[in-house]
């Protein structure tokens, strides 16, 4: 459900009954046929595009690649993710072509250019469609068979593309090998784990898939049920498990290399634990691979999981035993940042056997005696682990890539259970345990469990890959003895920290009960912890650096000596200067690589308190740069920018009184306006007090919409709620790119009445937007950059200038004959009517002065004079047209 690396890209494919092999793919005719001739002596890949028809008249868009090399080769289908298509897998299939294997990709039911209804994998319909594309691929020259009818076939897939690999596996007798990745066993406990509803990646699912009248009727009925209830019942766990691998698990008999993320809270590594062990107990062989990345985001580890994917099947379609296709287990662990670029080094753990989610457990002792909790009414509000659906946007995701912790739980609503320091590292691999007493004031309860890492000095707190576990506990007003389960991670605890065990009464990704009630929780015995052993990690190569850096280090030592130059600390604050809210000063930005080439030069310019501030010119002007730049996003080559008297650099404390809008904000869609925004600023750390939510809501304008659901919004309130997030904490500098983009002309207006009223308290706004009209209508003052430098800079007024046409205010309303009169003076060259007045445009040559002498003499009653040049075509006279 996200694009690329955080973005979920392949959900779900449920299972499909294999119908009768004889009913035959029908091709429809106007198939396009390319080759990509790759330089050099790789070879040439030939691409033939198809629409073919399935059984029941739904039509799949194909695409079939191939090398010129003879003879028959194995084939491989892959399969896409959900909310993607087909188009996703291209350079995958050219890359397989070119090793020898006839490729087929195609866009599932529902997505890209296929017709048809989302089945979540239907046995009657996607599974199916496999089948029917096997039986294509059996009638192809290039493809090697088995048997008549059964090609030689593979099939891989990433989350819904890897579920269908699953279940085409255990429908089609005709699969050989497998690799499915981040994907689920059973879906009905991927979104219903411990019976509780996953209620935003379910919604972000539903979502993505374009609504839920993509999806078959049952399916859009079961979700709006759950949703609405916020229970699941046992016919909806019924619709999901048939569409499910572990359906048809027996009959999955195949080798299977499964690749599952470690930062996945849709599908944890307890999807993959239990594929393995069914796949092996059928006496196939099994691989299985734990990625650093996963559907919350994360290094997906493209190149080597294809490379991987790759060695798998050369072993188990070409039958080449000489392939190395890895340990049977391999983990990916961080082993600290690289210095030269700030990345985190991945380093690989492997053991000759996959240990399981138990192996080896040890005793850690907790404190801490019952405790009673409190699930609030409507369970709000909720605490917060992962986000699902912010991977790849802004918004919180941006927090966390700065460092921000999001684990956020609330005091009265959490059990906290503490260990001793540890007196020596513990390395958790698998998930641990805890047995628990619970009493509830209702029938039910639901606890959301979860182990933190908790620092020497207590208060830092770390929540391995942000994941929880849900637990919902039938007859718990009588008390009940519990097992929790809690998270599989992969996670090492230093010596001198501390485990500590958390149950949360709520959280944000998970549905709660709505009454109001009292949980009292107890321990009843220690935490178990899986370390398994027999998983050891890879010695970290020597880096070249190693030999190299203490030669380097001396010869800058001694530059240093020889040019006397100091190492560079950031400037005192500038006294002087500390109630401007912007001083930008020779500031320079060179082009990366280049040593004349600026995409900013010596730029110049002050923003004084109330401004509304227009940042204007061309594509490539450099005002994006000069914006980074002033968030410290970026560090400049040369100059300094200063904001209320502070030097500005990458994570400046100053910063906080800056508040920003790039390029939107990423929103939950489920969650309503305040509810986002309540998140946000949770996220932040900073006290409730501090976001003045309502002041900055009610500069936004956003009035009762604040309680609907963002999904609803329109694209401008959409960009008024952004804008709202940017003004929490009200800073003292707003600054707002391009904020009227999709935006139709009375939101235009709705978006320049906010920027006015938030320069009304005596704060500054800078705005960067390609509308000049609005620009004119919204700013006091402009900056103008062409080409990097600074063209003009000052009040709207001034730079607009007279220029040739006047507005001549009356006292009262011209009539029209007057009108004509002034028009036919010689020195005017046209004359109109306004609400004030008049507006004329003088011939050249002509003057102000001499155009009221005129007037007077035509008994107009003149009251003012004043220029009528528009911002464009003050803009295109200072840049030359270059726009």
């Amino acid at each position: 459900m996200r694009r690329g690396a955080s973005r979920l890209r392949g959900l779900l494919k449920g299972p499909r009954r294999l119908m009768a092999a004889a009913a035959a793919v029908v091709v429809l005719a106007g198939a396009g046929t390319w080759t990509a001739a790759a330089l050099g002596e790789t070879p040439p890949v030939h691409r033939t595009d198809r629409m073919m028809t399935m059984a029941d008249g739904v039509r799949l868009d194909t695409s079939y690649f191939t090398s010129a090399a003879p003879g028959r080769r194995p084939a491989v289908l892959l399969a896409h993710g959900f909310g993607g298509s087909k188009d996703d897998l291209r350079q995958q299939a050219e890359d397989l072509a070119r090793d020898g294997y006839a490729v087929l990709t195609w866009s599932a039911r529902g997505f890209g250019r296929s017709t048809g209804r989302i089945g979540l994998n239907d046995p009657k319909f996607e599974v199916a469609d496999v089948s029917r594309l096997i039986d294509w691929l059996a009638g192809q020259p290039q493809v090697r068979l088995d048997r008549p009818g059964d090609p030689r076939v593979g099939i891989a897939g990433g989350s819904y593309g890897g579920a269908i690999s699953l279940l085409a596996a255990g429908y089609d007798h005709r699969v050989d090998a497998i690799a499915p990745a981040v994907t689920y066993w059973n879906l009905a406990d991927a979104l219903f784990p411990g019976g509780v509803f996953k209620k935003l990646w379910t919604g972000i699912f539903f979502n993505t898939g374009g609504g839920c009248s993509r999806f078959e009727p049952q399916l859009c009925r079961m979700y709006d049920r759950v949703a609405q209830s916020g229970t699941p019942d046992a016919a909806a766990r019924a619709l999901l498990e048939e569409r499910s691998p572990s359906a048809v698990g027996a009959r999955v008999k195949v080798p299977t290399l499964l690749l599952q993320g470690q930062t996945d809270s849709l599908f944890p590594l307890s999807q993959s634990d239990a594929a393995e062990r069914t796949i092996r107990a059928n006496g196939a062989p099994v691989d299985v691979d734990w990625i650093a990345g996963g559907h919350d985001g994360g290094d997906m580890e493209t190149s080597r999981v294809q490379a991987r994917v790759r060695a798998w099947f050369d072993r188990y379609l070409k039958g080449d035993k000489g392939a190395d296709t890895g340990p049977a287990f391999r983990i990916t662990r961080t082993g600290g940042v690289n210095s030269t670029d700030g990345t985190a080094q991945l380093r690989g753990a492997s053991a000759d056997a996959y240990p399981g989610l138990e192996a080896h457990r040890r005793a850690v002792a907790l404190t801490g005696g019952e405790q009673r909790i409190t699930n609030p009414a409507g369970a709000s509000p909720p605490a917060v682990s992962a986000l699902p659906g912010l991977g790849g946007s802004g918004g919180l995701t941006q927090l966390s890539a700065l460092g921000v912790g999001v684990s956020l739980d609330f005091p009265g609503q959490y059990a906290r259970f503490d260990s001793a320091p540890l007196t020596r590292g513990l390395q958790i691999t698998g998930a641990p345990t805890a047995r628990i007493h619970i009493t509830s004031t209702s029938d039910d309860a639901v606890l959301f469990g979860k182990v933190y890492d908790v620092g020497p000095d207590g208060t830092r707190q770390v929540l391995p890959s942000q994941l929880v576990a849900p637990l919902r506990v039938t007859g718990a007003k009588a008390g009940k003895d519990v097992t929790v389960t809690l998270p599989a991670i992969d996670h090492a605890v230093q010596k001198g920290h501390r485990l500590r065990l958390v149950l949360a009464s709520t959280d944000l990704g998970y549905a709660s009960p709505a009454a109001p009630a009292t949980y009292t929780v107890s321990l009843k015995g220690d935490l178990r912890v899986p370390t398994a052993p027999a998983v050891t990690t890879a010695a970290a190569p020597v880096s070249a650096w190693v030999w190299w850096l203490p030669l380097a280090g001396a010869a800058a030592a001694l530059a240093l000596l020889l040019t006397g130059r100091r190492r560079a600390t950031a400037p005192a604050p500038d006294p002087e200067r500390a109630d401007v809210p912007l001083v930008i000063r020779d500031l320079s930005k060179r082009y990366a690589g280049s040593t004349d080439r600026y995409a900013v030069r010596e730029l110049s310019f002050r923003v004084d308190k109330g401004q509304v501030l227009g940042l204007l010119g061309p594509n490539g002007a450099g005002k994006t740069t000069t914006l980074r730049m002033l968030m410290g996003l970026i560090t400049p080559d040369d100059g300094e920018i200063r904001v209320f008297g502070h030097a500005i650099r990458p994570g400046a404390p100053v910063l906080s009184r800056v508040g920003a809008f790039v390029e939107g904000a990423g929103f939950l869609p489920h969650l309503s306006g305040r509810a986002n925004l309540e998140l946000y600023w949770q996220a932040t750390g900073r006290p409730p007090e501090d976001a003045h939510l309502d002041e900055a809501l009610e500069i936004a304008g956003l009035g009762d919409a604040l309680a609907r659901a963002v999904r609803t919004y329109s694209q401008g309130m959409r960009q008024r709620l952004a804008i709202a997030q940017a003004m929490l904490g009200l800073p003292d500098l707003l600054i707002l790119d391009e904020p009227t983009n999709g935006l139709d002309p009375p939101q235009i207006r709705e978006m320049r009445e906010v920027m006015i009223r938030y320069a009304a308290g005596g704060r500054t706004v800078i705005v960067s937007s390609h509308l000049l009209a609005e620009v004119e209508q919204s700013c006091t003052h402009l900056v103008v950059m062409d080409r990097g430098r600074l063209v003009q800079a000052g009040p709207v007024r001034e730079i607009v200038g007279f220029g040739d046409t006047l507005l001549v205010g009356t006292a009262t309303p011209v009539e029209e004959p007057v009108v004509e009169k002034v028009a036919a003076l010689d020195a005017v060259a046209s004359a109109a009517r306004t609400d004030d007045g008049l507006l004329v445009r003088l011939e050249p040559g002509g003057t102000a002065e001499e155009l009221v002498a005129e007037l007077v003499r035509l008994e107009v009653p003149v009251a003012s004079v004043g220029p009528h040049r528009r911002l464009e075509d003050a803009f295109l006279t200072l840049i030359g047209g270059s726009a």
